[in-house]
């Protein structure tokens, strides 16, 4: 009887220990988890803004490359630009004065 009981009682203590064992794991795939789905909503966050730039840039790309080849048009370049010297045109005289 003595035999039985101890037998019992190391049973009971590896089934109690393994219950723990598998509790704890459990709690760290869960806190595991969490986590990736964090880092997953934060890549999906990335992906949708690199998305959004990719239009944006193809886009100008696309103004870029008509406007060369339709319009035939450069890039301006400073030995390109005219600068044009002069004088401002006067001021227009303020409306209710004397007019003629």
């Amino acid at each position: 009887m003595g035999r039985l009981s101890l037998l019992f009682a190391c049973l009971l203590m590896i089934s109690a220990l393994s219950l723990v064992t598998a509790r704890f794991q459990s709690r760290q795939l869960f806190v595991q988890a969490d986590r990736l789905e964090d880092k997953a909503r934060e890549l999906d966050t990335d992906w949708r803004r690199l998305q959004l730039e990719r239009a944006e840039l193809a886009r100008n790309a696309r103004i870029d490359g008509a406007a060369r080849q339709e319009l035939e048009m450069v890039t301006a370049t400073p030995d390109r630009t005219l600068y044009i010297k002069g004088q401002a045109p006067a001021a227009p005289a303020a409306r209710g004065e004397d007019q003629p």
